[in-house]
């Protein structure tokens, strides 16, 4: 029964997947998080992006400091928009690289498509976040929904198109 389980390739795939994102998920609030900087440093990496890009768009930006780094950027005249921890997409990394990983493909193909994978979608989320101080300016009563449903159901969507891209086109590859 076991070895009927582990040769269907949907099965194996969700184990696979569900192994891969729950290690990188414990690596990364265990360890990385718990004993680095590197998710503060991270945040303050977008919001640094996210304000040259609206200042390249003509705003007047503002930026907020909270324990010691910069957690709030905004457009004058909006109160801004609170960039978390929830908020960097490592999660959606590790959701991204766990699907790539658990799928069949070459290994010299898994290396250039995921980080290439994670930087498209650090750069969405990147515009997301720009998206989102615009909304705060122009239309704040749309803010939580927005957040909530439109830029999670685009970020997804958009990590699903990888998977699907890699899935059709660079996972059969030799």
């Amino acid at each position: 029964m076991l070895n009927k389980v582990i040769k269907n390739d949907f099965i194996r795939f969700l184990i696979i997947a569900g192994f891969t994102y729950l290690l990188l998920f414990l690596l990364h609030v265990f360890i990385i998080k718990k004993y680095t900087y590197y998710d503060q440093k991270f945040i303050g990496s977008i919001i640094t992006v996210t304000e040259t890009l609206l200042n390249l768009f003509g705003f007047k930006t503002f930026t907020v400091l909270q324990d010691h780094d910069v957690q709030v950027v905004g457009i004058d005249g909006s109160s801004g928009v609170w960039v978390g921890s929830n908020c960097n997409a490592i999660s959606l990394f590790i959701l991204f690289v766990s699907f790539v990983i658990a799928y069949p493909g070459k290994i010299k193909h898994k290396l250039w498509y995921i980080p290439l994978g994670i930087i498209l979608v650090h750069f969405l989320n990147i515009f997301r976040v720009v998206a989102l101080a615009i909304i705060a300016l122009k239309a704040p009563h749309t803010l939580g929904f927005n957040h909530t449903y439109t830029f999670t159901f685009l970020v997804y969507a958009f990590i699903f198109y990888l998977w699907i891209l890699w899935a059709n086109k660079f996972s059969k590859k030799t």
